[in-house]
């Protein structure tokens, strides 16, 4: 049966994680929707337009019958998903779940502190004094993608992690990265160093 995976999509989210992550879930075959709380088209932190595939309503239900929920990062959309208590409920009832995958990166891992389910559990987020008071209550670390214990919550730190964190949830849904990784060349990354 084909996985589902549904990426939530506000204003002022980062696009470069909002567009890796939704690209290479539909390569590994799982059926994606990007999820708008905010209206049909919403703008990145960078001004660039996306497309939502779904406008979520005031009924949540619908969203639940996916397998992970997906929360990318960028500082406005994250205040927006915090302060939205059907994204909230989301979150908790994946968190919940132990069928179910909860994802978030970058300044989104603030959702899950905000939903109430960050005690207690292992997870990462985009560094700094903004963001890592948030999860006293946790296992904090500092690993490009952080997985529980029961490797259920994925999280992972900024925008040049989103591959990682796209092929730890393709991993975690028993898709196949290695051949996505191949296709991106992305192995081969080791072996083009930064120049200035």
């Amino acid at each position: 049966m084909t996985k589902k995976v549904c990426v939530i999509l506000a204003n002022n989210c980062e696009e470069g994680e909002v567009s890796e992550i939704i690209d290479v879930m539909r390569r590994a075959g799982f059926d994606t929707d990007g999820v708008s709380i905010e209206g049909e088209i919403i703008t990145g932190q960078h001004k660039v337009r996306i497309l939502a595939d779904k406008v979520m309503g005031e009924d949540v239900e619908p969203y639940k019958d996916y397998d992970a929920l997906v929360l990318p990062g960028g500082w406005g959309a994250a205040d927006t998903m915090k302060a939205d208590k059907r994204v909230l409920d989301l979150v908790r009832y994946y968190a919940g779940d132990p069928n179910k995958y909860m994802c978030a990166m970058c300044a989104a891992p603030a959702v899950l502190a905000a939903a109430g389910v960050s005690r207690g559990k292992t997870l990462t987020s985009y560094p700094g004094p903004k963001m890592e008071p948030l999860f006293t209550d946790a296992n904090y670390v500092t690993d490009t993608v952080a997985f529980d214990d029961d490797r259920h919550l994925i999280t992972s730190r900024g925008p040049g992690t989103s591959l990682p964190f796209a092929f730890a949830i393709v991993d975690s849904l028993g898709g196949d990265s290695a051949f996505i990784k191949g296709r991106f060349l992305y192995n081969a990354l080791k072996d083009w160093p930064d120049r200035t």
